[in-house]
């Protein structure tokens, strides 16, 4: 029996980069999460020097900022699948094709750390926290972004909470566990981190232009309606439902939490 790799649902299916619609599902995450990120490392004090490493780069907009932000060090971009990054972008970027849950970097490399909508797609989440903190040099900062799943049955629309437990079943069949962000401030405490803190970002689903959502469900419709959760019809009518101005939902929020290693080691 081949054994399924733990990033299984990055290189096939409804979450590869290959699959139709993966770039607009990027662009909206950007666009909804992009601003809170790089408000956070304005607030830890990126320095031109940094040496970064980008888990999970998808299309690249993070490691880019970081590029520009650091031009006297370098940004190292990790994906399963680079077709979405521009390694040409910055002379201090490079691209990495690689899975990061077998990748090995020396310990102490990296001055900044940052991983978004990674960890909760992977068995091992919790292991690859301790492995990307022990990539931090002294005094370097792990920034560990994911979503935070509201229930579904809350919304106030019945269609978008047909289409919601639908979206939810099929991120957990695919062995996302999308509730998992709220442990992330005690692992980086666990690992040793110093200064940990969290902040919280809303989606927003419908609103009409503040709308985040239609392509993450436009992405994920042919997994949605093989769940036989929902119908074309659902779907349909989803996309009039956005379409009015009264329909404004939270499906999700985005958990950040960061935290430094010691200047000096210190035991658990």
């Amino acid at each position: 029996m081949t054994q399924r790799s733990a990033t299984t649902p990055y290189s096939t299916g409804m979450l590869s980069n290959g699959a139709p619609r993966e770039r607009d599902r990027l662009e909206s995450i950007q666009g909804s999460v992009d601003a809170v990120t790089t408000g956070i490392l304005d607030r830890l004090g990126i320095q031109p020097s940094w040496n970064c490493l980008e888990l999970g780069a998808g299309a690249g907009s993070i490691a880019h900022w970081l590029a520009a932000r650091c031009p006297d060090g370098r940004v190292v971009a990790v994906d399963l699948d680079t077709r979405h990054l521009d390694a040409d972008r910055a002379t201090n970027l490079e691209v990495q094709r690689a899975d990061i849950t077998r990748e090995g970097y020396a310990p102490g490399t990296f001055d900044l750390v940052h991983a978004r909508y990674v960890f909760c797609h992977l068995p091992n989440r919790d292991e690859m926290i301790t492995r990307a903190a022990s990539w931090l040099s002294p005094g370097g900062w792990l920034i560990v972004e994911e979503p935070y799943d509201l229930p579904a049955a809350h919304s106030p629309f019945p269609l978008v909470q047909r289409i919601l437990a639908a979206y939810q079943h099929t991120y957990r069949e695919a062995g996302a566990d999308m509730s998992w962000a709220r442990s992330l401030p005690s692992l980086l405490a666990r690992n040793v981190l110093d200064e940990v803190s969290y902040s919280g970002n809303l989606g927003c689903l419908g609103g009409r232009e503040k709308d985040r959502w239609a392509p993450l469900i436009d992405r994920a419709a042919p997994a949605l309606l093989a769940s036989g959760l929902i119908t074309d019809t659902d779907l349909t009518e989803f996309g009039r439902l956005l379409r009015d101005p009264e329909v404004i939902d939270i499906p999700q929020m985005t958990i950040s939490a960061w935290g430094r290693r010691p200047l000096v080691a210190r035991s658990h």
